[in-house]
């Protein structure tokens, strides 16, 4: 894939934006992040609109531990195109790094109104209502998730752990024992089980 889009890179601005933007993100899924942000540097040089070129620069730089940079990155692949899910996505994450919780949770609140059963988007929201100390919400939003992964463990015994902080002990004994028959090995798991028998 590297070698084939090399060859586009001497092409018109529009192709080399397009073959760059690739290129960028293929080494960042490698995790080489000075060739990654070289590319990025070179896609968004080539077509400065291109919203998935900014997302890959914000990328690099979120890599680097610039948040707040990223975030501008972001924010200007969404000024070019407000669909950018991607950038849309990132500026959320960028947000929670940031400290920032009350935009975080925005972004992805217009996420999900575009992706309505985005696993990822339904658990990065309940876990910022767990962030803001709103259990209630944060079951919510997690009830929600697992209705789209039914057999996902760990969200599993994430219900039962906030049902348990609650109080509500059957509810929590439910999603533990869920969580528990999904991923055997758990010993967080298997211990809230072996006391709640105890008890």
């Amino acid at each position: 894939a590297l070698e084939t889009l090399k060859m586009f890179e001497k092409k018109d601005s529009r192709v080399k934006s397009a073959a760059a933007t690739n290129l960028s993100f293929l080494y960042y899924l490698e995790n080489e992040l000075a060739q990654a942000t070289n590319y990025a540097d070179l896609a968004v040089n080539s077509d400065r609109y291109n919203p998935a070129a900014l997302a890959n620069k914000g990328n690099t730089v979120f890599a680097n531990g610039d948040y707040e940079k990223a975030a501008e990155f972001y924010k200007e692949a969404l000024r070019n195109d407000s669909s950018c899910t991607e950038a849309l996505y990132n500026l959320g994450l960028t947000y929670k790094k940031l400290n920032r919780i009350d935009e975080a949770l925005d972004c992805f609140l217009k996420l999900h109104a575009i992706l309505r059963n985005s696993a990822q988007v339904l658990y990065q929201i309940a876990n910022i209502y767990e962030i803001m100390e709103d259990p209630n919400q944060a079951i919510e939003w997690l009830l929600q998730l697992i209705s789209v992964v039914p057999t996902d463990p760990h969200v599993l015994s994430k219900l039962g752990k906030l049902y348990d902080n609650e109080g509500d002990k059957s509810q929590a004994f439910h999603y533990y024992y869920e969580s528990y028959r999904y991923f055997p090995s758990n010993i967080e798991v298997i211990e809230w089980l072996g006391a709640y028998y105890i008890d």
